[in-house]
């Protein structure tokens, strides 16, 4: 995973020479002081970095072309401190190609009542200087998020961080290398796409592996590095008897271990941050990976089942958006329904492949068979995930264009145990609830397979979807499927007549 700390804002404050040299001593002062708060903000994850103020429009082209090229830069703020007149910035947002937060703040919180004076009226403009600002990006269309508030302000910095982790998840998804092994799982339709389209529009670029490439890396492993990571294994999990040294099924446990070290060392060697893997390709390998995959997926690595490569992208944009928060993400599916109608509700889960940052508790490590793909019986980790919101979002290609789907979701306590489903689970409520919920995902395209996440909500994917110049579609409390079919339509005008 990336290191977010590493990662940086730049804060570029507008104004113009017109105030004087004092007065932009004083804009300068006080832009370093915003950029230290925000800076040492434990909400804020990345680096927020002040440059020297703009006052021309060779100052903001300068400094917009070094941010296009640095190589840490994911984003860029700006705040115009004074007035600071827009036909400055045209020919720097003609080519800024880094995300942009438009912070329209002001240095003072209170107006000083007693004191006020045209020196402060003077140097004090965010008012009406960020709505010329914000003018020129409306004119020019350049995407953005506008955050409004007093920067010192819990809530601000807040929005401030639900945007920059997008922004960190967009500067990941860039060059971002997806490792698909095998294929597509026969004559599905939404797992499909275009993956030129996808690396124009996302940078993210896709690679086809036979299964033979990866057999070849198994084979390799040593029964020393084997050892080592079951007794990690024993150590980290509440293993069955069955799989433990001596049991039925332990040489399916050593396997899965065989498999987690040749992914990792796969994927590690050629810098891939992604990959997917499908029961129906699987010549060569004993077991479909399971265990395996979940223990790579809490390493970082997105996943797709079934040659899913988008999920699998969409996995690993979630897990970097939601760095260092508290719950998890993994892949997920829809699987089946819970329709008593007094607690209508879906049970998420997956063969074997659910990532684990999203347990509750010990998770238990146990070997069943898959009943399908006529392999050996994998072995994998069963756990339940806790009670609380969350989100399952899904990115699908329509042809024309991309559209990222979330459905804000409720997790809730299974009404009884579970005892012979050998996978882990969910159990979630959608928003607003399962017949409305589920009747807009349909109508929305959405995928069986999606990014769930109890660590970010809409707010980020919505930011991700800005960034990324995509449609986003956000199926919540307040949907309606009357409300999702006029969207719908009126977007599908946008997309095809607006650009």
């Amino acid at each position: 995973m990336i290191d977010l700390k590493k990662l940086e804002v730049w804060f570029i404050t507008g104004s113009q020479d017109l105030y004087g040299e004092e007065t932009l001593k004083q804009v300068a002062v006080d832009s370093q002081q915003i950029v230290k708060a925000l800076d040492k903000s434990a909400k804020i994850p990345v680096h927020i970095v002040f440059k020297p103020v703009v006052k021309s429009p060779a100052e903001i082209f300068n400094t917009f072309q070094d941010a296009n090229v640095a190589k840490n830069c994911m984003g860029v703020i700006t705040w115009c401190h004074t007035f600071s007149p827009s036909k400055m910035w045209i020919n720097g947002l003609k080519i800024l190609h880094k995300p942009v937060l438009h912070l329209h703040t002001q240095f003072n919180r209170d107006l000083p009542w007693a004191d006020i004076d045209m020196d402060f009226m003077n140097l004090n403009q965010a008012a009406h200087g960020d709505r010329e600002h914000g003018f020129i990006m409306s004119r020019m269309n350049v995407n953005r998020k506008v955050v409004v508030g007093h920067w010192g302000e819990d809530d601000v910095q807040e929005e401030i961080s639900v945007w920059a982790r997008a922004a960190a998840a967009w500067f990941d998804f860039q060059t971002l290398k997806v490792a698909r092994f095998g294929d597509n799982m026969r004559e599905v339709a939404v797992t499909e796409g275009d993956k030129v389209e996808a690396q124009i529009k996302f940078g993210m670029s896709v690679y086809g592996y036979g299964v033979g490439d990866l057999v070849k890396i198994v084979n390799e492993v040593s029964d020393k590095d084997i050892d080592k990571l079951v007794k990690e294994y024993m150590d980290v999990f509440e293993v069955a008897k069955a799989g433990k040294p001596g049991g039925e099924f332990h040489t399916n446990v050593r396997y899965q271990a065989r498999l987690e070290i040749a992914l990792k060392n796969f994927l590690k060697n050629g810098g891939f941050g992604a990959f997917t893997t499908t029961f129906e390709d699987l010549h060569g390998l004993a077991q479909l990976p399971g265990l395996a995959s979940q223990r790579l997926m809490a390493d970082g690595y997105g996943f797709g089942a079934e040659g899913d490569w988008k999920h699998s992208a969409m996995v690993r944009a979630v897990k970097v958006m939601g760095q260092g928060l508290k719950g998890g993400c993994s892949f997920m599916e829809d699987y089946t329904y819970h329709l008593n109608p007094k607690g209508m509700k879906v049970l998420g889960a997956h063969m074997l492949e659910i990532c684990p940052t999203i347990g509750k508790g010990k998770a238990k490590l146990e070997v069943h068979p898959l009943g399908i793909g006529g392999k050996a019986d994998p072995a994998r980790l069963v756990f339940n995930v806790p009670e609380g919101p969350a989100i399952n979002a899904s990115l699908i290609d329509l042809g024309t264009r991309f559209r990222l789907i979330v459905n804000s979701v409720d997790c809730v306590k299974a009404d009884a145990d579970m005892p012979k489903l050998p996978v882990a689970r969910a159990m979630w409520v959608p928003q607003p609830d399962l017949k409305t919920g589920a009747g807009a995902w349909i109508l929305s395209g959405g995928a069986h397979h999606t990014a769930f996440s109890q660590a970010v909500d809409a707010r980020y994917l919505e930011d991700f979807a800005e960034i990324a110049g995509i449609e986003f579609i956000h199926i919540g409390k307040n949907t309606t499927i009357s409300d999702i079919k006029k969207e719908l339509r009126w977007n599908d005008l946008y997309y095809r007549f607006g650009k």
